[in-house]
């Protein structure tokens, strides 16, 4: 097993036990921008070893009682189809998503926000198609002068002019699909609808990362900065901290940048704004649950490196430009690190070199480093996954778990009937054929029960991979880097 970083349990405990403490300090009622991913947080459980993907939602189920979530969404990007790139689906069909995840697992939606809504008909459809399935929609509008013009945006001819969510518990969740859909707007136009009905209500942000009580170029937060690469977001010392508290904390340009503004908001909407620094809205807890602060700087220069590999390939694909990848590496200066620190990378590249053809590697959890070649009969990705199982299973490499007169059909299926041109058979077949196999031979069905133990390994291919060796890599929980070049 990988080395733990991270004490998940303390974790739940002393996050959920914060956000009660900050509910408490506004009199009963707290909006909380949730940034980041609620599901599948599979970033911070890479950068965070003992971190679970779905630490957020079992913090948010300890407090299951107080909490309903409102969803919010713009509608430029209902109006444009824009999609999640992780999952490949529109935002409006990832709001449905995230309805049915939530209200699965016990937790309470109240509403979808459709912001910055000025009558597009596409969102006119989506709102009907929600209302359908039952679910509450409310409209946010365009705001002249937003968020700078505080007097007109916190008036009766600015946040006045939205239709004001009614909500019924103590903690309201606001999240989104993705960055940009109005989340901190909605709270704060919800401060100023509930202070005007007499109703005591606070603000503050949930974020993961940067991780607020941790060095600035801590290979955490490093991490962070490579994986929002796009997104030009910096992390910087928080100078409104340092002036009122005399501290030294971490936050990043975009909350550091609109705090005079928010700071403004809440003068406007409250009296007084309850917050000295962009630090102090926050609720983030996690530096606190670091418990092996080596095996986190590890794990967090391996997530530079792939995110670095990741951009060389979208820059062959076209997907984005050069500036990217400047920025990556220069991270990776920071970080001290070289693509040599990609311990899977060299074996990966020394056995393509030796076959003339594309290969891969594999680091085991126990540090074995095991690598497959391209053959007459499986790809490299397949021969890597069957090798690497045979050693996890204590299988002698040379036995042949796959029979030729099981691959030679689907080779010919493949060929002769679909028009493939490569007759090599890709992990999801190789996989397909084992556990048929495994039906009768005992080392099959040896080496199928490993299948869980690839979680977490550290993959590097000496070639781009097809979409589809990719995919199978992706839910099998193994971090793949590819070189940046196509078969």
């Amino acid at each position: 097993m990988s080395a733990i970083g991270f004490d998940n349990e303390k974790y739940l405990r002393m996050q959920s036990e914060h956000i009660r403490d900050r509910i408490n300090q506004f009199g009963g009622k707290l909006y909380l921008e949730f940034g980041g991913k609620l599901f599948d947080d599979f970033h911070a459980s890479r950068v965070l070893p003992g971190f679970q993907p779905d630490s957020k939602l079992k913090m948010l189920l300890q407090l299951k009682d107080k909490v309903e979530i409102v969803i919010t969404i713009n509608t430029a990007d209902i109006e444009k189809n824009k999609l999640r790139g992780d999952l490949g689906i529109t935002y409006d069909l990832d709001v449905i998503r995230l309805i049915d995840c939530f209200r699965n697992i016990g937790l309470y939606v109240g509403s979808v926000v459709m912001t910055r809504f000025s009558g597009q008909t596409s969102a006119v459809a989506f709102q009907k198609r929600l209302e359908s399935l039952g679910v509450r929609v409310y409209r946010h509008y365009n705001i002249e002068g937003y968020p700078s013009d505080v007097l007109k945006v916190v008036s009766d001819e600015g946040y006045g002019r939205n239709e004001y969510i009614s909500t019924t518990r103590e903690l309201v969740v606001v999240t989104a699909p993705g960055p940009g859909s109005g989340k901190m707007a909605t709270c704060m136009s919800q401060l100023y609808h509930e202070h005007k009905h007499g109703v005591k209500a606070g603000y503050a942000k949930f974020e993961t990362f940067p991780i607020w009580n941790i060095p600035l170029k801590h290979p955490v937060n490093l991490a962070y900065e490579a994986a929002t690469a796009d997104l030009n977001d910096v992390n910087m010392i928080d100078p409104f901290h340092l002036e009122a508290y005399g501290e030294t904390t971490v936050n990043y340009n975009r909350d550091v940048e609109i705090f005079p503004v928010v700071t403004a908001m809440l003068e406007t909407i409250l009296g007084e704004c309850p917050y000295k620094s962009p630090t102090d809205m926050g609720v983030n807890m996690a530096g606190c649950c670091i418990i092996d602060d080596e095996v986190t700087k590890q794990a967090s220069r391996q997530e530079i490196l792939r995110r670095y590999y990741t951009a060389l390939c979208d820059q062959r694909k076209g997907l984005i430009g050069e500036d990217i990848v400047v920025k990556l590496k220069l991270l990776m200066k920071k970080a001290g690190i070289t693509v040599n620190d990609r311990e899977v990378m060299a074996p990966a590249l020394q056995r393509a070199a030796l076959t003339g053809a594309p290969a891969a590697a594999i680091q085991l959890h126990d540090g074995r480093i095991i690598t497959g070649k391209t053959s007459e009969l499986l790809g490299a990705s397949s021969a890597l996954l069957l090798n690497a199982l045979k050693a996890l299973a204590g299988i002698e490499d040379s036995a042949h778990l796959i029979s030729p007169t099981i691959i030679e059909p689907i080779q010919h299926l493949k060929t002769d009937h679909l028009g493939n041109r490569n007759p090599c058979l890709h992990t999801d077949e190789t996989l397909i054929a084992l556990s048929i196999c495994a039906a009768t031979d005992e080392r099959a069905e040896m080496c199928m029960e490993q299948l869980d133990k690839l979680r977490g390994c550290e993959v590097h291919s000496s070639v781009i991979l097809s979409a589809i060796d990719e995919k199978v890599f992706k839910r099998l929980g193994v971090n793949l880097t590819c070189e940046p070049v196509y078969n």
